[in-house]
């Protein structure tokens, strides 16, 4: 029987009254086995790392070496870390960045814009005589970045272990830290030490390939990755010794000539290699392919159901939004053994692209977002792709605005649509 006659079947058999969400208690556990204890405990979730100016160049005919070409320039708010949470707080959450820029006219644009959106630049340093980080893209055609250059050293100088220990209770009280690659090595695992001092779950999100190769430093305190093809098998290789390269073509040109289904079989053994090390949780992102998640086998999970109180607090509508639309869905979740490893394909869904660069972030956005709200890592994914085709369809890193109507029944779409993919 068909996943979409499954549901169809189940949905008629639903009783009525709400239903009781998956906690986000089962996918975060420490590596004494101890429950985190401060998973729902309202306080803002911690995102560290780049706030960036990004100049995007888009010619408006291919473009020639040599010489100009005609198109727009614009100044666009971004970096990893900074797109991640300003997506967050679009879904409803109130993320507590701590990051650097510079006492200049990019400075100001990008803590102006902080302001706006209501949320904290307490964790923002301003260094005087260093320049805010910059990123400039020149992009295709197709809305694909040809060639990019980043000046983001000051991240690495200044975004010390001591300016971020100065936010231990911060990040002792969230009920999940993300982490940026564009961190140091030393500041990356003294952000890592910090949450795990409080059990708090640690998110990396690898940023580019050659700074993926830091998790190699960090691995045992991390329970969550968001690679690309690239950045997996260079994680992959980063933290084993003598890792094994595949024959076959990687990165973005080869997601568009193997299907899912391929690439996850010629991935598998990168993918292995990582939960081997102690990942829980890998967001393994395929652009126009959509997105794998990956679950280790860890039977002692709490895969039971806790009820908890929801509907109130930061991320409220999106988890109120969330159960109405996807109700139907609660029983087919229970259906899935959890304990043995779990590899589930999310395709992505039609859209009409204007620029990819904020696709992947806001996928982690939507991501975390759902699960500091309370939502099980299913939806949670399916909001992280529905976030991901809004960001898309702008010529921004992250929408002016997300409808959560929109994002819900783009969620449950793709939901539908996912499909659990054989681990052997």
């Amino acid at each position: 029987m068909s996943a979409e006659r499954r549901l169809q079947h189940l949905c008629q058999h639903l009783l009525n009254g709400q239903k009781v969400e998956p906690s986000i208690h089962q996918f975060f556990l420490s590596r004494s086995r101890q429950k985190f204890s401060n998973l729902n405990s309202g306080s803002p979730p911690v995102v560290i790392g780049g706030m960036v100016i990004d100049i995007h160049a888009n010619p408006s005919s291919t473009a020639r070496a040599g010489t100009t070409t005609p198109g727009k320039v614009s100044f666009v708010k971004g970096g990893v870390a900074r797109n991640v949470a300003e997506c967050m707080a679009k879904l409803g959450s109130k993320p507590f960045i701590i990051s650097i820029v510079g006492t200049d006219v990019a400075g100001d644009m990008l803590l102006e814009h902080w302001k706006s959106l209501g949320l904290s630049t307490e964790g923002i340093l301003r260094c005087e005589g260093i320049a805010t980080p910059v990123v400039s893209n020149i992009f295709d055609l197709k809305g694909e970045i040809a060639a990019a250059v980043a000046s983001v050293d000051a991240l690495e100088l200044f975004l010390t272990p001591e300016w971020i220990s100065r936010f231990e209770k911060n990040i002792s009280s969230a009920p999940v830290v993300m982490v940026d690659a564009n961190l140091n090595p030393l500041s990356l695992k003294a952000a890592c030490q910090l949450a795990e001092a409080s059990h708090t779950p640690v998110w990396f999100e690898p940023v580019s390939v050659s700074k993926s190769k830091r998790i190699e430093t960090i691995i045992d305190y991390v329970q969550f990755i968001s690679p690309n093809e690239d950045e997996l098998l260079a994680m992959a290789d980063a933290v084993s010794s003598g890792y094994a390269t595949y024959s076959f073509q990687t990165g973005e040109s080869a997601t568009y000539r193997h299907s899912a289904e391929t690439l996850l079989q010629n991935l598998k053994p990168a993918l292995r290699v990582l939960l081997e090390k102690g990942i829980d949780v890998i967001l393994l992102t395929l652009g126009s392919n959509g997105a794998f998640l990956c679950l280790k086998d860890l039977p002692h999970y709490d895969i039971g159901h806790v009820r908890h109180e929801r509907g109130t607090g930061t991320g409220s509508a999106l988890y109120n939004i969330m159960s109405s639309s996807c109700q139907c869905l609660y029983e087919v979740e229970q259906m899935i053994d959890w304990t043995s490893p779990k590899m589930l394909h999310f395709p992505a869904l039609p859209v009409s692209v204007v620029r990819l660069t904020g696709a992947g972030d806001c996928l982690v956005g939507g991501v975390l977002a759902s699960l500091c709200a309370g939502l099980d890592i299913l939806k949670s994914t399916a909001v992280g792709i529905a976030a991901a085709k809004a960001a898309v369809m702008t010529d921004l890193n992250v929408p002016q605005e997300f409808f959560l109507v929109s994002v819900a029944d783009d969620a449950k779409t793709t939901i539908l649509a996912a499909k659990e993919v054989a681990t052997s």
